[in-house]
């Protein structure tokens, strides 16, 4: 049993091909710190490897931190003249010095490994989470959302989370330990020249909050525009029939083509404002250098420190600046990750499906009665689609709902079933409220049939075993020969082991019905729900499947939604819906006798 949430079916209000729907570049996005914090509170039990990781970064930096030191050493040795070198003390520092340089190499080799493994999994946790509350969200927010932007959200959002996570973080924490450590050893060289190199300070953190201020719109806007073009190009690809038989390949292209100048723009801004980070920030660190130089000079000559002194503060100092630069840029990072996160965070913040109630029961040995009472629902709030819905239908019998596009027919099988909850009224299945009973429970009970069948990427064999995953070799094969698919199915190159394209784009629209009516046969549900079951078959092959559906029907509670009035005459209750209201309901002979609207539409169709 399978219900294409793309279909005509199981959708609320339509929704038009194309058009530059998504354009939320202008949206500021939400609080950084409560994007971050909720994002700390999915690393779970990463955190222990996480500390390890700031353990590591923390004696790595401390490690770097002697190399200044060292050096400024080595220097103070050879500047007292060849004659006078101590090469043993020279010897012991480079001796240090390799050391140092191969224990933090063997320390990185571990942090990287270490948080490649902990980003992984975390992003395999959320995407987890996402995909999960994609199966527990109402069919009304795929209503309103498009799918190609729910797949960037969970491809190219999070793996931009991804990418930060594990390469972003561990330069963050490395910078900020730098960044004390250096001025520590800066204030205990030389508290004068720590003052006059500070002098960067205030220009970088001026510099930094002015783009960051940009970027991060800029950054947002890239997310969101890219979650448009990708939307656009799904569409595109899965109306291509469409488009090309309405000739309209010129119009989609334009529309792709303005998405793509959209996408090029912002994207350009936001480049460009994250691109003048690191050229001003090198300018305002060179006049930093030159300052401690100069100061740093003046203080040699006259004997206040050493040439060594100078040379340690000038690499602590580029250790001081260099992990400032190095954050500015990461802060640019990490716009973009925190404009994929909140956009990932703003589908796990929609609302679920409702939960069943306390107590609920499951839905066993049903009988079938179904009884529809004071019906009221609207997919919005100011638009009614049903309207005032009464009517009972015996166990085992047949209802047959005709009325013209839009009067509401397939919204009541969508109540139903529970894709969308009842404004006001109730309906009941055996006397007890549909409410009552869990919702998985209940959907077992449906054997679906729709217009526009969707069929999985995979073998005809496991799409008709959908509804009944553990159907044996034989059962699948009678289903399909009830439903007279066994010898298209046979004339398969592998049969059906055969596989298909997803979508079932390899078959015919009529070969796909035929499968999605082997497949509510093989689940043997007690109540049947066919939308237009037999649309997309020649008229030989209706002939067969009606047939085949009455005899699939019997003993069964069905619901029969049809165009061709010459399919559902021998329905036992006929029910006509004009603008949300039953105005007509009784068997064929009843309504023709009335000579009413259905009397009408028979002779329209010249079956009276």
């Amino acid at each position: 049993m399978q219900y294409n949430n793309k279909s005509r079916a199981f959708n609320g209000p339509g929704k038009q091909l194309g058009g530059n729907r998504f354009m939320r570049g202008n949206q500021k996005p939400k609080n950084l710190r409560k994007t971050l914090k909720r994002l700390w509170g999915m690393f779970g039990k990463e955190k222990k490897l996480f500390i390890v990781v700031f353990i590591l970064v923390f004696l790595s930096v401390n490690l770097l931190l002697l190399v200044p030191y060292l050096i400024g050493k080595a220097v103070d040795i050879l500047s007292v003249g060849p004659n006078a070198v101590e090469f043993n003390k020279l010897l012991w520092v480079i001796g240090i010095l390799m050391l140092i340089y191969i224990i933090d190499a063997s320390m990185n080799l571990i942090q990287g490994l270490t948080m490649a493994g902990i980003a992984q999994r975390i992003v395999k946790n959320i995407r987890k989470i996402f995909f999960d509350k994609l199966q527990v969200l109402p069919m009304s927010y795929f209503d309103r959302s498009f799918h190609g932007d729910i797949m960037s959200r969970l491809t190219n959002d999070i793996d931009i989370l991804s990418s930060t996570i594990s390469s972003s973080v561990v330069q963050l924490m490395n910078s900020a330990i730098s960044i004390v450590g250096s001025f520590v050893m800066m204030v205990i060289l030389s508290p004068l020249l720590t003052v006059a190199s500070l002098i960067s300070v205030p220009l970088i953190f001026i510099l930094t909050r002015t783009i960051a201020s940009k970027t991060k719109v800029y950054f947002k806007g890239q997310q969101d525009t890219l979650g448009a073009l990708n939307s656009q190009i799904e569409e595109s690809i899965s109306g291509l029939d469409v488009i090309k038989a309405f000739n309209h390949e010129e119009k989609i292209i334009s529309e792709f083509e303005k998405l793509n100048e959209d996408y090029k723009n912002v994207g350009f801004k936001a480049q460009v404002w994250s691109g003048l980070l690191m050229p001003l920030m090198n300018v305002i660190n060179n006049l930093s250098f030159a300052t401690v130089a100069m100061v740093g000079g003046t203080l040699a000559i006259k004997g206040y420190i050493t040439l060594g002194v100078i040379a340690s503060f000038l690499s602590y100092s580029r250790q001081f600046v260099r992990p400032l630069n190095e954050i500015a840029n990461i802060f640019n990072t990490l716009q973009s990750a925190v404009a994929g996160a909140e956009r990932v965070f703003e589908l796990l913040d929609e609302e679920e499906e409702i939960i069943d109630k306390e107590g609920a029961k499951e839905l066993k040995e049903v009988r079938g009665e179904v009884e529809f009472k004071d019906i009221y629902f609207g997919y919005n709030d100011k638009d009614q689609v049903l309207k005032d819905i009464n009517f009972k239908v015996r166990p085992g019998t047949s209802v047959a709902i005709v009325g013209a596009t839009g009067s509401g027919k397939t919204t009541i099988v969508n109540l139903l079933s529970r894709f969308y909850e009842i404004s006001k009224g109730s309906i009941t299945i055996d006397g007890v409220d549909i409410r009552d009973y869990t919702r998985e429970s209940l959907r077992k009970v449906f054997g679906i049939v729709l217009q526009d069948t969707y069929l999985f990427s995979g073998t005809i064999k496991d799409n008709i075993k959908y509804g009944k995953p553990d159907a044996t070799e034989e059962e699948i094969m009678r289903a399909s020969k009830i439903a007279n698919a066994h010898s298209f199915i046979a004339r398969l190159p592998k049969g059906y082991d055969t596989e298909i394209l997803e979508g079932g784009s390899s078959l015919s629209a009529g070969q796909k019905q035929l499968l999605a009516i082997a497949r509510a046969v093989l689940s043997d549900t007690p109540i049947l729900i066919l939308d237009e079951a037999t649309s997309n078959v020649d008229t030989r092959t209706e002939l067969k499947i009606q047939q085949a559906m009455l005899n699939l029907m019997k003993g069964r509670t069905s619901f029969i939604i049809a165009h061709r009035l010459s399919t559902i005459k021998d329905s036992d209750m006929i029910m006509v819906i004009d603008d949300g209201r039953i105005i007509e309901c009784g068997s064929h002979e009843e309504l023709v006798r009335e000579q009413g609207t259905y009397y009408n539409l028979c002779t329209i169709n010249k079956i009276c």
